[in-house]
């Protein structure tokens, strides 16, 4: 990385810290630190999330799936996009139709009590270990980028790059602060900004990369036999199927996907935010995953590679393609839009389980405590959970078979939890059973599993061996029967057996009082919301502009970027001071 590199980088981080602060006035409810007051425009819940799905895994992961296999990497994650449709046109209107504040209110009120605590600590934990290997990821990914001199306090001797631990620390702390300073706001405002800097960074790459493997067609005829087929022999049609539903249920009854249900003013924008989302999912996954794909053409995998050696280059792929394309400067930007795709994940994630601890777990124990109060509190609590997702950052290199297995059961614990939840959202007759009932089959079957694996890797038997050996031939498909299709099943048959009378959850449920909106005008937050990334769109601009001049071979294209974002920046503030004219006339 040059100078320019840093400068640009900083400075985004910057820019991100300070759209916590312009938005720290408004949080003055919980409401709205973990709501946004039920008035944040549908399009910027819909990139909020879309930008929820990212993280560096996107890059690592399916980066390294793109490098190897090919389309098979856009086809997995086209998936996304087909799961937000069917969830915004099928659930998220539900959602916003109940009179509840927080997602974790509802399973109190459906399920009961014992339900919200089993419910809220192992859902955290599960997100907590998740979003902590997310952070490590995207450090991981960073310091190699980072060269410093050895007498920089920052630099690990060891490596002549940025400290690990380090990283990870400032990462963490980053992110901790915007979202516990601007609440929800700024995680949403945020999510836009980052969608921005995404874009235009993977959207430089292309044309640059496809340039140097000599455009279209070469890089067609170039590439390995199969690279354009959807589907391989581990991720088949039936994984792919399974994969949409898996996230169907996730986007649809997640907490950090509810509570963008509920921070719009309608139902109809809840629906039309999930279709923003699907429809970009529908459209991108080509995009994103062609950088690598085009790397694979440039660098093949060398004859005589092993598992770990092709493992590597999968996972390195993304980087070196964007390393190899980008100009002086669009680095730094490109490790702000791996930061920006993390950091959205972990801001949703602090801010969701934050504001169900005030909400749901400390209001109800401290019922004298006043709003400032209880803002105050879901400040502390962002602060307590940012930093035990670094902590857990920190010791993924130290956590070994432990780490591997609640990873791997987090990826398949998910759905026990959700689809009792949209079973008990759209059937009104079942009651708490559809939940004790799914988890107590599902998590000691999902377990065993993952544990048996583990086992059946190292232990010396025949049939541990022969176990271990089919369970790993057929893994996609025995995840997708588990983590899937049983708790479906099981729920199912829940409700066939339940009884024809509504269930006492959901009679609660429709007593609940319709939730106040706060007193604050909310045409002014969505001005001052639309502003913001206005403005932050003509600083990338600017951004773009003064990179044009100090990189000759790629002013051309540098400069035509500034210039659609000037024009874009320039309608955004344009109608913005319109809509206050407006108003004004009409007062």
């Amino acid at each position: 990385m040059t100078t320019v590199d840093y400068i640009v980088l900083v400075g985004y981080i910057f820019g991100v810290l300070a759209v916590g602060v312009v938005f720290a006035k408004v949080n003055k409810t919980p409401a709205e630190m973990f709501a946004a007051g039920g008035r944040s425009p549908w399009w910027a819940a819909g990139l909020s999330s879309f930008m929820t799905m990212f993280s560096a895994g996107t890059f690592v992961v399916w980066g390294g799936i793109a490098y190897k296999h090919g389309l098979v990497a856009v086809a997995i994650n086209l998936c996304y996009g087909v799961a937000a449709l069917l969830a915004g046109y099928l659930v998220a209107g539900r959602w916003k139709a109940l009179n509840i504040r927080t997602p974790a209110e509802y399973v109190r009120v459906r399920f009961g009590v014992a339900a919200l605590h089993f419910y809220t600590w192992v859902m955290m934990l599960f997100r907590m270990v998740g979003v902590g290997v997310t952070l490590y990821a995207l450090a991981v990914l960073m310091v190699p980028m980072m060269p410093l001199d050895e007498s920089n306090l920052l630099c690990d001797p060891a490596t002549g790059h940025l400290s690990l631990p380090l990283a990870i620390l400032l990462l963490g702390a980053i992110v901790a602060t915007y979202t516990l300073i601007g609440g929800l706001w700024a995680v949403l405002v945020t999510d836009v900004l980052q969608f921005i800097v995404l874009n235009i960074a993977v959207l430089f790459v292309l044309p640059l990369a496809f340039m140097q493997v000599g455009g279209w067609r070469s890089f067609v005829d170039a590439a390995p036999e199969g690279f354009f087929t959807p589907v391989t022999d581990r991720y088949t049609w039936f994984f792919l199927v399974g994969w949409c539903a898996l996230h169907f249920f996730m986007i649809g009854a997640e907490w950090a996907f509810v509570q963008r249900y509920l921070c719009v003013p309608t139902e109809r924008d809840a629906r039309k935010g999930n279709y923003l989302f699907g429809l970009l999912y529908l459209i991108s996954p080509l995009v994103w995953m062609l950088p690598p794909m085009i790397w694979r053409v440039q660098n093949p995998i060398p004859a005589g590679a092993n598992e770990a050696d092709i493992q590597l280059l999968g996972e390195q792929a993304y980087i070196r393609a964007c390393q190899a394309a980008l100009p002086s400067g669009m680095i730094g930007m490109m490790l702000a839009a791996m930061f920006s795709a993390t950091a959205s994940t972990v801001s949703g994630q602090l801010n969701v389980f934050a504001g169900v601890l005030t909400n749901d777990i400390f209001r109800p124990l401290a019922k004298t405590f006043d709003d400032k109060k209880l803002v105050t509190v879901g400040r502390l609590f962002t602060l307590a959970l940012g930093i035990i997702i670094t902590g857990i950052a920190l010791a993924v290199p130290y956590l070994g078979g432990a780490e591997r297995i609640v990873v791997a059961v987090t990826t398949l614990a998910f759905c026990p939890l959700f689809v009792p939840s949209l079973t008990a959202l759209m059937v009104r007759n079942v009651g708490q059973s559809v939940f004790w009932w799914t988890v107590a089959i599902c998590f000691p079957l999902i377990a065993a599993y993952e544990v048996s694996t583990l086992a059946g890797e190292s232990a010396g038997s025949d049939f541990f061996a022969t176990y271990w050996n089919w369970m790993r031939a057929n893994s996609s498909s025995v995840e997708i029967l588990l983590g899937v299709v049983l708790p479906l099943v099981v729920s199912l048959i829940v409700v066939a057996f339940s009884s024809r009378q509504v269930a006492s959850g959901w009679q609660r449920l429709a007593l609940l009082p319709v939730p106040e909106l706060p007193p604050a005008n909310a045409t002014d937050v969505g001005r001052l919301s639309i502003k913001v990334i206005g403005w932050s769109i003509a600083a990338c601009s600017a951004t773009l502009a003064l990179l044009a001049a100090i990189n000759e071979d790629s002013r051309g294209i540098l400069a035509g970027f500034s210039l659609g974002m000037l024009l874009i920046a320039s309608g955004i503030l344009f109608s913005v001071r319109n809509s206050k004219l407006s108003s004004e006339s009409r007062g």
